[in-house]
């Protein structure tokens, strides 16, 4: 289906109709199941860059069209994989491959990157118009995690104790959106004792560009520290990073999980607008494609002036 999706007023001029194609499917020995996506793509446009979305906890690629389309209609290849967390899949609570949930989400999305060939030829008029050199990893909550160890998050695995460096090569940048923070003491008991991999993240070696986005409304019962804790991220990791602050945003910034999703606590069609606007100047800006819409985002929410939100942004050197 070909679905135009209406600018975001001063982020691009325009926009171009845009083609999904759900599922997309990936043959994926060892997983249990073959792996699920859903593609978005605009209809025009030749060295396409690609974002790969990673859902939160229970959702799938069926969700966060309200980000998935703006930005395939503002020229990305959105990729979609539904995680085996979602509740599509729907793994009874003692399956097996539970306590490496976290784990088959990173091998997920590098396993999509090993198949563009395959998302290519699903796509009518697709082949050939990616831009392999341009890629990025974008996640809400459990997502943004694995957004985050594909640029180099070290989560220690439950199982043997390790944090091995996950991170992706081809993944230039990441956007992290209400994501998790430190772990140990910062956890609830209800966190540290059912989401092992919320224990002992490592953000040290997180190095690559991303944004992060936080509401500070964001009460979580993950942790006993409030909202700040989903800009940990950015707060722990080197290298140059960026951070969005909603202010008044809860968890799902204002509706980004869907249009109409049950799930928004907080429905906010103008933090939706903002979250589309600065995720798609950063992408722009991080892929070597135009940094004008971002240097237009970095001087309009400068400090505390913008109903809205603030962005601050911190060097490799900082």
């Amino acid at each position: 289906m070909s679905t135009p999706v209406s600018a975001t007023a001063g982020v691009v001029a325009t926009t171009t109709p845009v083609v999904s194609v759900k599922p997309v499917v990936l043959h994926a020995p060892g997983r249990g199941e073959d792996l699920r996506l859903r593609v978005s793509a605009p209809v025009t446009g030749h060295g396409l860059p690609v974002v790969l979305l990673a859902h939160g906890f229970g959702s799938s690629l069926d969700g966060y069209g309200p980000l998935a389309d703006h930005w395939a209609a503002h020229g990305f290849v959105v990729v979609q994989p539904t995680h085996l967390d979602s509740r599509t899949p729907d793994l009874p609570g003692d399956d097996p491959r539970g306590p490496g949930l976290w784990r088959s989400r990173v091998e997920d999305m590098k396993r999509v990157l090993d198949a563009l060939d395959v998302v290519e030829a699903a796509v009518p008029g697709l082949a050939g118009r990616l831009d392999r050199t341009r890629v990025a990893a974008a996640g809400h909550s459990f997502g943004g995690q694995t957004a985050g160890i594909l640029l180099g998050l070290r989560v220690r695995d439950p199982a043997t104790g390790e944090a091995a460096d996950l991170s992706d090569p081809r993944v230039r940048a990441g956007v992290l959106l209400a994501t998790a923070g430190a772990g140990g003491d910062a956890l609830t008991p209800f966190a540290a004792e059912n989401l092992p991999w919320l224990r002992h993240p490592d953000f040290t070696h997180m190095t690559a560009p991303a944004l992060v986005v936080a509401g500070d409304k964001d009460d979580l019962p993950l942790t006993v520290r409030g909202a700040d804790w989903t800009a940990d991220p950015y707060v722990l990791s080197p290298g140059e990073k960026s951070l969005l602050t909603l202010f008044g945003a809860e968890h799902f910034l204002g509706g980004i999980s869907g249009y109409g999703a049950a799930e928004t606590t907080d429905e906010n069609p103008a933090h939706v607008a903002l979250v589309q606007r600065v995720t798609l100047a950063y992408l722009r800006h991080t892929l070597d494609i135009d940094s004008t819409a971002w240097a237009t985002a970095q001087r309009d929410l400068s400090g505390d002036t913008h109903p809205l939100g603030r962005l601050e942004s911190k060097r490799a050197s900082d």
